[in-house]
């Protein structure tokens, strides 16, 4: 049996080879953990561990619960298929670029709107789940952000449960506007 699914060992294996190849650093999830914990003065000149200067705890992040009026095959379709994606671009902000390129493999490569938005593939659970690491092009070379689709099915709708985690601070409601106008409007318009 040919399955797309994975244990949670060698996910995490996966995932750790990918960043690991990708050269993508904590960062990318909205922490700066340094390896390892630098000592600090305390009163009189003692030593103490200064954990809570080296971990931020300000991040960005978009969450955003989306229902189409379509099944969740029609949808992960939608959002894997080249063809089917260039065909929702059309009815994006940026209808006249070049077509979308895209991986059907768990580790594949992703282009969309003339590689303006690049990434690979981390975890594709057929129409249940689509997790990318995902970046725009203009970011500063190894940020990467993370993306997360999950299908849920709702009689003949689906809920599509969106994370976007990890982007460089500052960007959120930029990329909130590309969400809704590259992706969920045209998805609308294209799955009617």
């Amino acid at each position: 049996m040919d399955s797309k699914l994975c244990d949670r060992r060698d996910f995490s294996v996966r995932l750790a080879s990918l960043f690991a190849g990708l050269g993508v650093a904590g960062a990318a999830f909205g922490s700066t953990i340094a390896s390892e914990a630098r000592p600090a003065a305390g009163k009189a000149g003692e030593k103490t561990v200064a954990g809570n200067e080296e971990i931020s705890r300000a991040a960005e992040s978009i969450h955003q619960e989306i229902v189409l009026k379509a099944s969740r095959k029609r949808v992960y379709e939608a959002l894997t298929n080249a063809e089917q994606f260039t065909k929702v671009m059309k009815l994006s902000k940026y209808p006249d670029g070049p077509g979308a390129t895209i991986s059907r493999e768990p580790g594949g490569s992703f282009s969309l709107f003339g590689d303006h938005i690049v990434g690979r593939h981390v975890e594709l659970v057929p129409n249940e789940r689509i997790v990318q690491v995902w970046r725009v092009a203009s970011w500063e070379a190894g940020a990467y952000s993370i993306v997360r689709f999950d299908l849920k099915e709702q009689a003949d709708q689906t809920k599509i449960i969106f994370d976007h985690t990890g982007f460089p601070m500052g960007l959120a409601e930029h990329l909130l506007d590309g969400w809704n106008s590259n992706y969920w409007e045209p998805l609308k318009k294209y799955l009617a």
